[in-house]
This record gives structure tokens, sequence and C-alpha cells, in this order.
């Protein structure tokens, strides 16, 4: 095919959208399936709706093929273990007796029976279920959901192109199941899964599916050779098959590197590749195999990922260069839209000067679109959007609401020497434990108390002018005196004020801090049906007044026993927000750290001896290729130390992180230089605890003994049994007992048990090194 007649055949395509719908209807279906107040049917009739809205919306905006399959109740990883029957032995009478509940138990657990591991999906804050496989696995295919809404979606008049987890990236992202040893390599049993998924293919081509799209995101990440040869074996065996669609296999989040050259030789009709970010680089590697010929492409290049608009005119320029290298082009967002926001035109409190700069899931459809009628048409057939593009573009760059001099002044003006402690830990720790006095395995928990109907209520109220600002904070107090009344109750050493002011963990200092922009619709769904609406990153960052000291030094003066000062660090602060593309990210997080020093500097001032300043998010922000690694680290490590280097040796620092790969970190927390470190722990086994100690971490760290991401209650001696096996890692002297994460998605009832259990743990322990 010539240059100018793949122009011609260009469309547009995304490879998934947002599930929850413009009102969270699905997270309130879902969770009003657990309480039993919806049912079953009611349930599907809703999921099935808001399917045919998002393909209707997506047809309606110019999309040629709509994604099927991306829709999920709950994780699509877990709809991919369903579909090749990867079900735990645990959990496989709860799958046989109802398969909705016993998926919602892989996901949540039970009382009795543990859920599946939890961890984020690339580098991103989107959290996937771990599938668990070992030798003795046996795969069989499942493809009732993915025929079904392929059916749905047919039935409406459209076509469609089902997307499924690829074999080989399901396979690398699985661990070994309980009781099968460590070093198990899930990617043995490709050759068992391969005819699994040919089954499915086969199932969809039979229900009318020409396209099928296998996503392989893990082929953007550093992979052995045996990696590679995997996913050259799983596409020849896959692409010789001759009873299935064509193949589209899809990468995104970054370059593919080595494993470009493999797939453009494997046999399969096209391929989809992100060039937006570091991915850029895809470009001149698929020149470097000679591209495409007689392949499909499809052109990421509209950020998947990111809420600005998008450059249409640079974006044009690199599709016109990919003409010559694919047989045919098409156009599509970098990665699914599942991890922006649904539309930017709900926003009615926005400025619109700022408006205009933003783009969510259904303008970057309208983007998408765009390129393809330009790309097909040539750029005289979408003037009048280059215009309008054009000039969004320039009043962002030229806005003052970027640039504030003073902020750029002081980050200019820091040294080394403001991001180290003043004494080094060893002194630091001698100090804290005279001033704090705290027992042997100390515990705490992460920050948050549940969020109850009350204050939600109160904050809701407040909103709409039913309440004035008196009686909103009088309901703050008085949650926050239950809230220390009880922990003092429950015998816990370290306390915290429960956080009953806080909507969310970013959002709520990004309300507070000068160049940040909240929304008040933009969900994302980070795990389950749990949503967030990431704070947009608009201009320098800079620090009015104090943010958290007036309650935290409340609850302080309810307590004689230490009150923990809760803060969220500036790299969490950047991977919860949408960050700018117009400065590099090190600069930004420095801007937020020095905002975040002043608030460590008046806690302290206000009599706070303990301050913890969460960082889940260093991991996940961990760059995906490990050339790209050294250089974010040491900018994220500086900004964390410039964040809580200005205390005195007594004053303790926490840090917090949870579900993700620590082992990858290791060295990275140690340069936090954290007096004191918890971390998520109970659903991997108090595998941190190992990681921590083979490094020699020096300082103190709690894994976590309680999961507070199920419903369940651990047991005290259950959570006993995981301080236990801490303690073959971590010395008694230095271990916290704490639970995995913070406590505002769970109920008051399991709260109480499992805090109570937590801290008899804790104390059955100290008994026992104590040898009474």
């Amino acid at each position: 095919m010539t240059t100018k007649s793949a122009a011609a055949a260009a469309r547009a395509t995304v490879y998934g959208y947002p599930r929850q719908g413009r009102d969270r209807e699905l997270k309130k279906a879902i969770e009003g399936y657990w309480k039993g107040r919806v049912t079953a049917d009611a349930l599907r009739s809703t999921a099935a709706e808001l399917r045919r809205t998002n393909w209707r919306q997506l047809a309606g905006a110019g999309v040629h093929e709509v994604p099927t399959g991306d829709f999920s109740y709950y994780d699509h990883v877990l709809d991919a273990t369903v579909m090749v029957g990867a079900i735990p032995a645990r959990h496989r009478e709860a799958v046989a007796a109802d398969a909705l509940d016993g998926y919602f138990a892989m996901a949540r657990g039970t009382q009795d029976v543990a859920p599946l591991e939890m961890t984020k999906w690339f580098d991103t804050n989107y959290h996937y279920l771990v599938p668990e496989l070992g030798p003795d696995t046996v795969f069989a295919a499942d493809s009732a959901k993915q025929v079904a809404e392929l059916a749905e979606a047919l039935a409406l008049g459209l076509t469609a192109r089902p997307v499924l987890v690829g074999p080989v990236t399901y396979l690398l992202l699985a661990k070994p199941a309980p009781g099968v040893p460590a070093d198990f390599d899930p990617l043995t049993l490709l050759d068992r899964l391969l005819p699994v998924y040919a089954e499915v293919l086969a199932d969809l081509r039979a229900a009318g599916a020409e396209w099928v799209q296998l996503d392989e995101p893990a082929l953007v990440q550093d992979r052995t050779p045996a990696d590679l040869n995997a996913a050259a074996r799983a596409y020849r065996d896959l692409g010789a098959l001759t009873d299935r669609p064509k193949l589209l296999v899809a990468s995104y989040f970054d370059r593919l590197g080595d494993a470009l050259p493999v797939l453009a030789k494997a046999p399969v009709e096209g391929l989809a590749l992100d060039f937006t970010g570091p991915a850029a680089a895809n470009l001149e590697g698929l020149a470097a195999v000679g591209g495409l010929p007689g392949k499909r492409l499809v052109a990421g290049v509209v950020d998947g990922r990111n809420i600005w608009v998008n450059d249409l005119e640079k974006s044009l320029s690199v599709l016109g260069t990919l003409l010559g290298l694919a047989d045919r082009v098409d156009v599509s967002a970098s990665s699914s839209l599942l991890h922006v926001p649904l539309d930017a035109a709900a926003e009615k409190d926005v400025d619109p000067q700022i408006l205009r700069w933003l783009s969510f899931a259904k303008q970057k459809t309208t983007e998408i679109t765009t390129l393809a009628k330009g790309l097909a048409r040539g750029t005289d057939a979408i003037a009048g959007e280059l215009a309008a593009n054009r000039a969004a573009l320039a009043s962002r760059a030229n806005s003052p609401i970027t640039r504030n001099p003073a902020v750029r002044a002081r980050t200019g003006a820091v040294t080394d020497a403001d991001a180290r402690r003043s004494q080094p830990y060893a002194e630091r720790a001698a100090a804290q434990r005279a001033h704090l006095g705290l027992p042997l395995l100390p515990t705490t928990t992460i920050g948050s108390f549940p969020q109850t109907g009350e204050l939600r209520t109160a904050r809701a109220d407040l909103r709409a002018g039913r309440i004035d600002m008196a009686g909103y904070e009088e309901r703050i107090r008085t949650e926050i005196q239950e809230v220390v009344s009880y922990q003092e109750k429950a015998g816990v050493d370290v306390l915290v004020h429960g956080e009953p002011e806080r909507n969310d963990m970013v959002q709520y200092f990004a309300e507070q801090l000068d160049g940040y922009l909240a929304t008040q619709h933009g969900w994302v769904q980070s795990y389950g049906t749990r949503y967030v609406r990431p704070p947009v990153l608009a201009g320098d960052i800079s620090r009015p007044e104090p943010m958290t000291v007036r309650w935290t030094s409340y609850a302080q003066s309810l307590t004689a026993k230490p009150v923990k000062g809760m803060l969220t660090g500036p790299v969490t602060m950047l991977a919860w927000s949408f960050v700018r593309d117009d400065q590099p990210l090190g600069e930004t997080a420095r801007q937020v750290a020095l905002a975040l020093r002043d608030e460590v500097a008046d806690l302290e001032a206000a009599g706070t001896s303990v301050i913890q300043v969460d960082e889940p998010a260093l991991r996940e922000t961990l760059p995906l290729r490990a050339a790209d690694r050294p250089a974010y680290l040491a900018w994220a490590t500086e900004a964390f130390r410039l964040a809580t280097s200005g205390v005195r040796p007594d004053t303790q620092v926490h840090t917090h992180m949870c579900y993700a790969e620590f082992g990858d970190i290791v060295q990275a927390i140690d340069d936090l230089d954290a007096d004191v470190i918890s971390l998520e722990a109970a659903r991997s086994h108090m595998q941190v605890a190992r990681e921590l100690a083979a490094h020699g971490y020096p300082r103190e760290a709690g894994p976590g003994v309680w999961d507070i991401h199920s419903p369940r209650v651990p047991s005290a001696e259950e959570a006993a049994d995981l301080l236990r096996t801490g303690l073959e890692a971590i010395p008694a002297e230095r271990l916290w007992v704490n639970p995995d994460c913070g406590l505002k998605t769970r109920a008051w009832p399991e709260t109480r048990a499992s805090l109570e259990n937590l801290v008899a743990a804790a104390r059955t322990v100290r008994e026992e090194l104590s040898g009474s």
C-alpha cells in the first residue's frame, strides 16, 4: 500500500475507557451489592448500561473500532485469571458456588479466606490482583465474559475489538502461589497457557471478532533473553493458528527496546505502540527494524495518562513519519484511557482559561478522531481544530499561573546540606527513645481512621450550605476526640488524629497549596471501587499557611501519648496528581518538598514529636527501564530528605509505603534516611521484612500485620504469627506493629476488632520475648 492510501485508511480507536460512569454508578452498584441492597441482576444491568454508554460515546465521537473486554467489576488482570481458569485452590469452592461472589472473594477476601495479593500496575496508581501460579496449575478456557461483551457491542451495530491481557504479560505479572517455592518461574507455564488463549481466540472469532488486541506492556520493561524468546514463541504459535481473528499486539508506558524486533517479526497482523514520553523512542526503533511492512500500526500519540491538551501539530508530524513505516496507520491514545477522568466539561468551577488546557477521556477521544481525520484528509480538513489547539497551547505557555519567581528563586538556592539530617541515625535513635519512652514492639496505625457516614454527610452539608464552617468543625472535633479516646483504650502506643477533615491524602494538601488545581468530578480508578480525584499541578507550588498543625495539635492536647503529624510526601504528591509536562519532574518535586518542609517545621514547633511523611508512590513512579532509574531515585530521595531534614534529632520521622514491589527500591528506602518506615506486608507474607534484612537496613520498620484492603478481621494469633515471622528478619528493638495501610476505607466494627487483635498480638509477642 502506498503512503497516500495508508493515510486514507487512517482510523481512530482506543485501548480502553473509564469504567465508573459519569456519577460513579459502577462503584455505587457494586458496593450496594456487597451490602445486600442491590441484586446481582441489577448490578449486571448497571454494568451493561455503562458499557453501552461508553461505546455509543466513542462511536459518536468518530471512533471507528471500540474496545470490548476492558470493562471490569474490579480488575482486568483478575478477569484474565478467570478467563484462563487459574482460580486459587482456596477460592475454587466459592467460585463454583457463585461466580460473582467468588470473583469478589478473590479480590477482597472473606473472613475465612485471604484474597489475592494486590500491587501496582506498572508505574501507575492502578492496582491489579496478582495471579498465583505453580507447577501444578491447570488452565482452562472461560471466554464467557469476553464473548458476551463483544456480542453486546456488535448488537449495537459497532465495529468492536476485544482486548485481552497477553499471555506473556500475564505470566510475567504472576507470582508463585502460597506453598510454591519462591524460585518458581510462572513463565515456564507458557506452553500450558497458549492452548487456552487459542481456544479463547477461536471463541471470539466465532462470535464475530475481526481483530483481537493482546496487551503486552510487560515487554516495555528490561527483559531477559528467556523472556524475549518466550514472547517470540508465544506469538509464533498464536500467529500460526488457523482458527483465530487478526491479532493486534499492544504495548504502552515506555519503549519496547529489544522486544520491538521480536514483535515486528512475529506472524501477527498488527502492533499498537506508544509514542509519548520515553516511548517516543519507539519511532526510532521502528525505523531501525525496517518498519512493519504488510502490517497495521496503531499509533498512540495522545497521552493516555495525563490530562494536558495534545499538541496536534506535533502529533501529526509523528503520524506523518509513521505512514512510511506500516501498511496502515491508525490513531489512538498511548494507553487505555482508564487512567484519566471522564469529562473535563463537567468541571464547572475550573477557570475557563485553565479548562481549555485540560483533556480528559472524552476530550482525548476527540483529539484522536481529529488526528485521524487530519491524517486521512490533510490538515485543511481540521484547520479550525488546529487553530484552537495552537491558541490553547500558547495560553498555557504564556500564563502567569504557571510561573512564580519567588518559588523558583527558593528552589534555586537549595544546597546539599538542606537535605541532610543534623545527626546520624544512631544518635537520633537514642535521643528519640529517651524522648518518646516507647515499649518494645510499639504499636501504631498508618494515619487515617474510618470515614463515617456522619463525616461524609457533614462534608456534603458544608458544600451545600446546609451547615456553616463552625458546625462542620464541631463534627471534626467530636470525631478526633472519639478516635483518640478509642486508641488510648485499645492500648495503641503512638496515636493519630484519624484525619476526619481530609477528603484524600493528596487532594487535601493540593487544595491548600498554591499552584495546584482540584477537580470536582475528575475520578480515576485506583483499585476495585476505590476512586480518587488526582489534583492537577498547574503552576509553581508554595504553601500560603499551615495545613495540618491545628488538628494535630488539638489531638495532642487530648492525650499524653505522642500523636503523629501526618503529611503526604513530595513524590506521592506528584505521582497521584496529574503532573506538569512543561518542566522536569525533579524540579516540581523540589517545590513541593520545600512547601512540606515549612509544614514539618511548624508541626515540630507546635510540639509534635513524631511526624510521618508518606511516600507510597516511591516504587510506583520508578521508571520501567533500569537505565532511567538512577536519575529518578536521586531527585526522589532528595525531595523526601529536603522535606524532612530540618527537624531536631529527637523528632522521629516516619514514612509509609504500600502495595508495591519494595525489593526493587530497598537502597532508595535506605537513602530516605527516615527513622521508621511502615510497609505493606500481610498479603505478601512478610516478604519485605526479608528484603530489608537482606539489604542490611539499619533503621526501624513496621511490616504490616493486618491487610486493610480486605474486610476480614485477622485474629490476634494470626497477627502474632506474622510478627514472629517479622522478627526472623528484623530485631525486636527495631520492629513496629501496625496495619498495612490507612483505615479510611474500613468500617468501625472491623477496625475495632482488628486493631484490638493487633495490640493483643504485640502484647503476646512482647511477653514471649521477655520470657514472662
